[in-house]
C-alpha cells in the first residue's frame, strides 16, 4: 500500500499541504470498463469540493 497518496487539485476537501491526499480511502475509476491502458483514461471518485 502507498505510504503518501499525492494529489494536485487543492480545491478538493483532502487536499492538505505539499499535495498530500489526506482521504482514509481512495477511490479510481476507469473510463473503459475493468481496465485502462494510460492515466488520462482514469479519474478518481474520491474528490470533493472543499466547502
Amino acid at each position: 500500500m502507498a505510504q503518501d497518496v499525492l494529489c494536485e487539485v487543492n480545491n478538493c476537501s483532502y487536499w492538505k499541504k505539499g499535495n498530500k491526499c489526506s482521504a482514509d480511502a481512495i477511490y479510481v475509476v476507469s473510463h473503459k470498463g475493468k481496465k485502462a491502458s494510460k492515466s488520462e483514461e482514469t479519474d478518481c471518485q474520491t474528490f470533493e469540493p472543499q466547502a
